[in-house]
């Protein structure tokens, strides 16, 4: 029994293993079987595996078991007999294909050419070196063992999925430098090693990230170690001074001004202005009468930014408004004895003096426990632990979704219509203007905080807010007090609906004193602090 070293067919006579080379493998497609040599005539084939491949002339061709045991099989002829004889080409149409060999080339010109030539496996896109190694990588390929476990490296244990990966893998084998003895699993180990270098990068690369976005941060809300209070005061000084604004001696003057100011811990007053909610009650007596009411809070003062703080000091600015009226009310003046309004760095202090009792850890580790001498920007939860610190019941109320067309909130409109209406007779309807004793509310949105001292209901049901915004100077406010521009600095006050247009609002309300006993149970349920939301 003979096989067809190409194939692998079986058959019985050489005559039929003649035909079937013939039919099968060479009848136009003439080819090397040991390179990739094709397209020329069977006398340059001849030729060719003479000159260039003598050592193969006299090699065996594989046998199967089947062969080994069959005496006829014993001694099979080497793969140049089984070509068929010349005159079975002379009608094939392979004399006229195109060929790098013509059939009077000399026998060296002919090896040259082969030899420039690549190895390249005709079942896979395996680059062989020389004509040894592609038979036997043939060989491979004809192996049942080899193709049931896939297309396994010939240089270590690695069986790969398809042919590409397969060469890319024995490509690693013959990069220089590599182990020509690998381990096994060694390529495997490379890979792993090339993941994690690449991990490690990826995650170097989000560390550095995110540090250029924190140290963003802190310097947006201050905690950039830039200084505070004190210094931007003294920095703005010396700017005017440079800048001819300014001589050496009010410097020195404007800057012993501060000192003093900051020793004693109370607000220098320079921003202060007193006596806004009179005028506007009075304004509302003799004026707007496009308002069926107007609800007024407990008399409050403004105070705004000053050199020393502009850009981060609204809170600051807006828990001044609210304890100048909280110490004009009986009630929270009894647990506020001889307190006077701060100045911002004592605010800054009693923060955190409320954190060391206790009350919101989470919103002191966020500022690493430390306010004083930072530009911090504070929002409700400070307010809300400053005011529990000072026995003041305190509520969080947060409107975190629009509830209305247009991305407006009336609910929270309607929250505030309801605070400032407690304690009035339901039954009866309420006068035109009503003067509470009810403090003022503090607002927070993104960015800004300001006080709510009033509301207006128009006659057409519409309300609008009534605010003191820190962001607001002296002189601008206190033209409420000239009666030929109130109208215009109330117009500065009110907020209707479609101007409150952020995603989500808070609003901080005192609302009576604590006990003791209720202040540490407030401090122990503000290790969680939750606001009420609403809706």
């Amino acid at each position: 029994m003979l096989t067809c070293d190409i194939c692998g067919e079986e058959l019985l006579l050489e005559e039929d293993l003649k035909t079937h080379l013939l039919l099968s493998h060479l009848e136009n497609n003439m080819h090397c079987p040991l390179c990739s040599l094709s397209g020329v005539s069977y006398d340059e084939l001849s030729l060719h595996i003479n000159s260039a491949h003598p050592d193969n002339q006299n090699k065996t061709p594989t046998r199967t078991k089947r062969d080994e045991a069959s005496p006829e099989s014993s001694s099979s002829p080497d793969l140049t007999q089984y070509l068929p004889s010349p005159e079975l080409f002379a009608s094939s149409d392979c004399s006229g294909a195109d060929s790098d060999i013509s059939s009077t080339s000399s026998p060296s010109l002919v090896k040259s050419k082969a030899c420039e030539r690549r190895f390249v496996c005709p079942m896979c896109a395996c680059v062989c070196t020389d004509s040894f190694s592609l038979q036997e990588h043939v060989e491979l390929h004809l192996d049942p063992a080899y193709t049931a476990q896939g297309f396994q490296c010939p240089m270590c244990s690695v069986a790969c999925s398809d042919s590409f990966s397969l060469q890319e893998h024995v490509e690693l084998h013959l990069e220089p430098g590599a182990s020509v003895n690998a381990s096994p699993g060694s390529d495997l180990k490379l890979a792993r090693r090339l993941q994690e270098e690449e991990e490690q990068m990826r995650r170097e690369e989000e560390a550095r990230t995110e540090k250029e976005e924190f140290k963003k941060l802190q310097k947006q809300f201050g905690l950039d170690g830039s200084g505070g209070y004190r210094k931007q005061m003294e920095q703005r000084l010396e700017r005017a001074v440079a800048r001819g604004l300014m001589d050496p001696a009010e410097f020195h003057s404007k800057r012993a001004e501060m000192m003093e100011a900051l020793a004693t811990g109370q607000d220098d007053g320079q921003t202060r202005t007193q006596g806004v909610l009179k005028v506007l009650s009075e304004h509302y007596q003799s004026e707007a009468r496009d308002c069926a009411h107007v609800w007024l809070c407990a008399d409050t003062d403004h105070f705004c930014s000053s050199e020393g703080d502009r850009g981060w000091g609204c809170g600051y600015r807006n828990f001044q408004m609210l304890l100048s009226s909280l110490l004009r009310l009986e009630e929270y003046a009894a647990v506020l004895p001889d307190m006077t309004v701060p100045s911002i760095p004592r605010v800054q202090g009693l923060i955190q003096e409320a954190w060391g009792e206790g009350l919101d850890p989470r919103g002191a580790s966020h500022f690493n426990n430390r306010l004083q001498g930072t530009r911090a920007w504070i929002g409700a939860t400070e307010i809300y632990s400053l005011l529990t610190s000072l026995h003041v019941r305190a509520r969080i109320v947060d409107f975190h979704q629009p509830t209305g067309p247009g991305d407006t909130h009336p609910r929270l409109f309607e929250w505030v219509k309801q605070y400032f209406s407690r304690g009035q007779n339901s039954g009866r309807l309420p006068p035109r203007i009503i003067h509470t004793k009810l403090p003022p509310l503090y607002l927070q949105h993104q960015g800004h905080s300001r006080t709510v001292v009033g509301l207006e209901q128009k006659r057409s049901g519409a309300l609008c807010l009534l605010i003191l915004d820190p962001g607001c100077s002296s002189s601008d406010l206190r033209r409420i007090f000239r009666p030929d521009s109130v109208n215009a600095a109330l117009r500065q006050m009110r907020r209707f609906p479609s101007g409150l247009k952020h995603k989500q609002y808070q609003l901080v309300a005192a609302e009576g004193v604590l006990s003791e006993q209720d202040k540490q149970v407030c401090v122990l349920n503000s290790k969680t602090l939750h606001a009420e939301r609403i809706p």
